[in-house]
């Protein structure tokens, strides 16, 4: 049950970053004029799907409380990276971001990092 927890975290954290970015991807850029952005800002804050953005990360930190219940953190954080694989697919193919050998080297280096880090002493 533990890994659910986790992997809950992973989701929950993954599609509050996946939300914002497309929501906020619809109102364009961050205006100049200081008065223009809170403007925006607040917005950007009344979008109901960016606030299911909001309300996501708070449920990933209820799993992730749940998580610290059934693992120490320094097992339970490295898996955390996983996030970033998903939300580097994910924006491949959502939002058209490029590949480059540089993210395929440093996600190839996440990867092994959970590797090594969950490997029992």
């Amino acid at each position: 049950m533990g890994y659910l927890y986790i992997f809950g975290t992973i989701f929950f954290t993954v599609y509050g970053q996946m939300m914002l970015k497309w929501r906020i991807s619809k109102f364009g850029s961050l205006p100049a004029d200081i008065s223009e952005k809170v403007i925006f800002l607040l917005k950007l804050l009344l979008d109901p799907l960016i606030l299911s953005g909001f309300l996501s990360a708070f449920v990933a930190s209820l799993f992730w409380m749940a998580a610290m219940t059934k693992f120490d953190i320094s097992y339970a954080y490295p898996f955390m990276s996983l996030s970033f694989m998903l939300v580097f697919f994910l924006s491949i193919f959502l939002f058209n971001e490029p590949i480059t050998s540089y993210k395929i080297i440093g996600l190839l280096l996440i990867v092994a990092g959970i590797l090594v880090t969950s490997q029992s002493a």
